[in-house]
C-alpha cells in the first residue's frame, strides 16, 4: 500500500507540473478575401456543414474545447489541429495554386464519402460534426460541382 500511494502521489504531482506545459491555442487572424466560405461565396446551409464539421481543424478559426486546456489531452488536441490544417486549411484557400486545391478538393470528397473525416473521435464530443448521409451527400455534391466547373 505504501508502494501504491508514492505512485499515486508522484502521479499527481507529474500531472500538475505538465500543466505548465503552454500549447499555442491563438489562431491567426483571417482574411474573408481568401477564406474558402467567402471566396466560393458558399451557401449557408453548406456553408454551416462545413464550419461544424470541418473548421476547427481545417481552419485558423479552431474553438477549442474545454478538454484541450488539460494536459496532455491538449497536445493531442494541438497535434490533430496542426495536422488538419497541414493537410487543408480552408482559411487561406485563396493561397492555395490550382493544383493543389484540386486535389484538396478530390481528397476532401473521397474522406468525407469514407467516412474518415469528420474522425470519429472528435464526432464524440462535437454533435455538429455528426454527419447524416445527407449531409454528407451534399458536401460531396457541392464540392464535386466546383471540381467539376474547375472554379476552385
Amino acid at each position: 500500500m505504501k508502494t501504491f500511494k508514492k505512485i499515486l502521489f508522484w502521479s499527481l504531482i507529474g500531472f500538475a507540473l505538465i500543466q505548465f506545459i503552454p500549447t499555442d491555442k491563438v489562431n491567426e487572424p483571417v482574411d474573408r478575401r481568401v477564406n474558402f466560405i467567402d471566396v466560393k461565396k458558399t451557401p449557408q446551409k453548406i456553408a454551416k456543414l462545413i464550419r461544424g464539421a470541418c473548421y476547427d481543424c481545417h481552419s485558423n478559426e479552431t474553438v477549442y474545447p474545454e478538454y484541450a486546456y488539460v494536459a496532455p489531452v491538449s497536445w493531442s488536441v494541438k497535434s490533430h489541429v496542426n495536422e488538419g490544417r497541414e493537410h487543408l486549411n480552408f482559411s487561406v484557400w485563396g493561397t492555395y495554386n490550382k493544383e493543389l486545391k484540386e486535389s484538396m478538393l478530390n481528397k476532401s470528397v473521397q474522406t468525407i464519402q469514407n467516412k474518415t473525416m469528420p474522425m470519429p473521435g472528435y464526432i464524440v464530443y462535437h454533435k455538429a460534426a455528426n454527419l447524416s448521409d445527407a449531409e454528407r451527400a451534399l458536401l460531396t455534391r457541392y464540392f464535386n460541382e466546383i471540381l467539376e466547373s474547375k472554379t476552385y
